[in-house]
Order: structure tokens, then C-alpha cells, then sequence
């Protein structure tokens, strides 16, 4: 899967990656704030990453910001399995913090979300990671009331994480009963 947004293109993880990945996440102030990344992220993480299969109903898109030169990875994005529920993954390099990147990257993976036929997506953020939280709130997500223990293989103690939730709106379907207004002129024919 290929996605293109303002600024941004978002796009499958291939073996030759492999040393940008990790030039990128192995920062341990990116990677406190995931669950799922092993600390300290080694060059065989990040070559397990590529290789592994990111599709189906829980792609993992890699973030690139197109450039005269060709296109840099700045982050990833991403869906995963979690108990039942689709749940939301991200991460932006440090040196690009800070000029909504993720936000855009987020939108486009809702819209993919959707597309998938995700109903819900969920997402936390640790409380000591209040920019997450903001990311979660300017793409739709709102808080669901729920405090949880996270972990992070970078953080010595699990932490509080807040938890988020989304209701993706289906897409509407053409040929269904929310045709956009279609039907008339059907009849009228």
C-alpha cells in the first residue's frame, strides 16, 4: 500500500531500509515512548522489521518526506492486532518533531483504517508524553476514561498510558442505500 498526503508519503518497508530505520529509532527518546520496539534497538531489529509481512488489515507504512533528492524516512505508522481491536503504532524521527508529521500521517492511516473496514481504532499514549495526547486529539481520537499500566523496553517501570479511542465512520457505498444522493436520478431515467 502506497498513500500520498500534503507533505507526505507513506509507504511499505523494503530489506534495503533496514540502516535508516535504525540510524532513526535507535534514539532512546523515541523509543521510550513505544511498546512494541526492543531497547537498545539493534541493526537485527531493524532488518527483522523490513522483512517482516505489514499488510492486510494491519499495514505498517513507513513515513517519508519527499524531497529534490529523492524521499528520507522520517517515521512509521501503523496498525496492530491488539486482543480483538485494531490499535494505532507511530513514530517521528526526533529531528522532525514538532511540525505536525505525525498528525498528517495519522489522518492518512485513519483513512486507510477505514477503507480497511476498521470500525474503531484504539491508541495510548504514556501521560509523560502529552504531544502524543495532542496528536490523538487533533485526529479525532478523545480519551475513553481508561488509565492502563504500559511498557516500553526503553523505561525501567511500566508507566500510566492513557487511552484512546476513535469511531471511524464507514465509507459510503455507491451502489448501497447512502449512494450520495444518487437514487433519484436513477428513478428519473
Amino acid at each position: 500500500m502506497f498513500m500520498r498526503s500534503e507533505r507526505l508519503f507513506l509507504r511499505p518497508g523494503w530489506p534495503e531500509d533496514w540502516a535508516e530505520l535504525h540510524a532513526l529509532i535507535d534514539d532512546e527518546a523515541v523509543v521510550r515512548n513505544l511498546a512494541r520496539a526492543p531497547w537498545p534497538y539493534a541493526p537485527e531489529d531493524a532488518k527483522a522489521f523490513v522483512g517482516a509481512q505489514h499488510g492486510g488489515r494491519h499495514p505498517q507504512l513507513f513515513v517519508t518526506l519527499p524531497g529534490a533528492h529523492g524521499s528520507r524516512l522520517i517515521g512509521c505508522v501503523g496498525l496492530f492486532d491488539d486482543r480483538g481491536e485494531a490499535q494505532l503504532g507511530y513514530w517521528i524521527a526526533r529531528a522532525h518533531w514538532g511540525r505536525g508529521y505525525a498528525t498528517e500521517a495519522v489522518r492518512s492511516l485513519l483513512s486507510l483504517a477505514r477503507t480497511l473496514g476498521h470500525r474503531r481504532v484504539m491508541a495510548c499514549h504514556f501521560v509523560d508524553n502529552p504531544a502524543s495526547g495532542r496528536v490523538m486529539e487533533k485526529t479525532g481520537f478523545r480519551p475513553t476514561g481508561e488509565i492502563r499500566l504500559g511498557r516500553s523496553a526503553a523505561r525501567l517501570q511500566p508507566a500510566a498510558t492513557v487511552v484512546h479511542a476513535i469511531d471511524l465512520v464507514p465509507p459510503v457505498d455507491c451502489d448501497g442505500p447512502e449512494d450520495g444522493g444518487f437514487e433519484p436520478m436513477r428513478r428519473a431515467a
